[in-house]
């Protein structure tokens, strides 16, 4: 019997993630589903949107999606993440662009053993410091090491910029409670976090095994966004009080995509999460073959899909 419905777009088809578009808000509009593309529609007119080229679909204040879309978004291996006036929400992904488990494994053997989270974690605190050692400091150097230079980062683009700063200061619960430039920062770390999330789902990671973060359900995702702060949403949310914004969330919005979408953020973000899981080893395609097999107590890996009591191989 056919399954009724549009067939799932096989992964071979399905556009790699660093070559998407970052990520898409919209707001105020009903989502709807043409064919291979999202519609947006709103008083202004309907939108196409090819869902093959979104890594992220950002959906805030006023908008309603339907069950066709949500569908073919996760076909596609697209995110979607409901935001508002209080932050980003995760509730929704779609199906990883890999189909082997490589990265997954390779992850969740590093973080389970002690040498080689750490191994993995001083990477991650020496990517901010290149040129400099890091190889003898302990995490709790690396930790004050690391405190210093967002500190000083905060510093200079306040000085850059010429808007004032005395700390980082947010409710969760309540954006419009912050001052304009923790406002800007809370709605850029928001995109950030989303784009980084949809990678990481979409190579077939798991976002809540963090190496220098941890017992939280994004905890990997905190660990690579905040490699690209410094760089990307620390100055471009102080760039955006400077201007004198009087919607701080949507011209940090539109900021971020634009400064992401200059740096290619998809294709560095692939590359620096390959590095990490897979050393010695990095980069490589994504798998796109089935790999599925059988676990064994031996260590040995056996073919899945066959009956081993058929052919004798299992005794009772």
């Amino acid at each position: 019997m056919k399954i009724p419905g549009v067939p799932p777009a096989e992964l071979a088809d399905l556009t790699r993630a660093e070559d998407r578009i970052s990520f898409l808000y919209l707001e105020r509009s009903v989502i709807h589903r043409d064919s291979n593309a999202i519609t947006a529609t709103d008083d202004r007119g309907v939108v196409h949107i090819p869902a093959a080229a979104v890594g992220v679909l950002l959906l805030g204040p006023g908008t309603s999606i339907t069950h066709q879309a949500i569908a073919l978004l996760a076909d596609h291996g697209a995110t979607a993440i409901w935001v508002g006036e209080r932050g980003v929400r995760y509730y929704a992904h779609g199906r990883s662009l890999a189909a082997s488990s490589r990265l997954l494994l390779a992850q969740a053997a590093a973080v389970s053993h002690r040498d080689r989270r750490l191994a993995v974690a001083r990477t991650m605190y020496a990517m901010r410091f290149p040129g400099e050692s890091t190889a003898n400091l302990t995490m709790q150097q690396l930790r004050g090491k690391e405190g210093a230079r967002v500190r000083r980062t905060y510093r200079e683009h306040s000085q850059r910029s010429g808007v004032a700063w005395s700390h980082r200061d947010y409710d969760q619960a309540d954006f419009a409670a912050g001052d304009p430039i923790n406002q800007a920062l809370s709605a850029a770390h928001a995109c950030l976090y989303g784009i980084v999330h949809a990678v990481i789902v979409a190579l077939g990671a798991a976002p809540g095994l963090g190496f220098v973060h941890t017992g939280h359900e994004r905890a990997f995702v905190y660990d690579i966004a905040d490699l690209y702060k410094a760089e990307i949403t620390i100055p471009v949310a102080f760039d955006v009080v400077a201007s004198g914004s009087t919607d701080i969330g949507a011209d940090t919005r539109r900021a971020v995509r634009d400064r992401v979408h200059d740096g290619a953020i998809l294709a560095r973000c692939v590359r620096d999460i390959r590095m990490l899981l897979l050393q010695p080893q990095p980069g490589g395609e994504i798998e796109d073959e089935d790999s599925l097999r059988l676990w064994d107590d031996s260590g040995i890996e056996f073919t899945a899909g066959r009956n081993y009591a058929d052919i004798g191989e299992v005794d009772f």
